[in-house]
């Protein structure tokens, strides 16, 4: 990653952010980033996402903990952009989720706004607010707390 961010990031870019991989990488693009401040990021909700395969067959649903992983991951993509010092190979974990609440389902063909704010950074840990739309309304929402691993 360069010094200067050119949005959109593409996937190549969050890659190179985010250790994750398919199936479970949940952020396709970034669009707007704030340092230290905000991120929004999206996730485009595919038929063919391995976990619709069983919930639910015939009635498929996005697992509320995968919308609450992306915020969570698009609240790494936040503190490692943030970061103008970041190290290659820095990992964050997620720790804690408080306030998660769930107002709609998500289904194949959505495309998951995932709006993420840095509310602190404590010594090697991310506290984070973030809110998953749908078309502008609000789905889930959570609170997440990230450590960085010790290496």
């Amino acid at each position: 990653m360069t010094d200067t961010i050119q949005l959109p990031l593409d996937i190549a870019a969050i890659q190179r952010l985010l250790p994750h991989r398919y199936p479970f990488l949940l952020v396709d693009r970034v669009v707007e980033f704030e340092p230290s401040r905000r991120v929004l990021a999206y996730k485009n909700v595919s038929a063919n996402e391995a976990f619709f395969n069983g919930h639910f067959p015939g009635h498929p649903v996005m697992p509320g903990v995968l919308v609450i992983e992306a915020l969570a991951q698009a609240g790494g993509v936040l503190t490692q952009l943030s970061d103008p010092n970041r190290a290659e190979g820095r990992q964050f974990y997620l720790v804690k989720v408080d306030n998660a609440k769930f107002s709609k389902m998500v289904v194949p063909g959505d495309r998951l706004e995932l709006e993420v704010h840095l509310k602190r950074m404590i010594r090697n840990m991310a506290l984070l607010s973030g809110v998953a739309r749908v078309d502008g309304e609000q789905v889930a929402c959570a609170d997440v707390l990230c450590a960085e691993a010790k290496r």
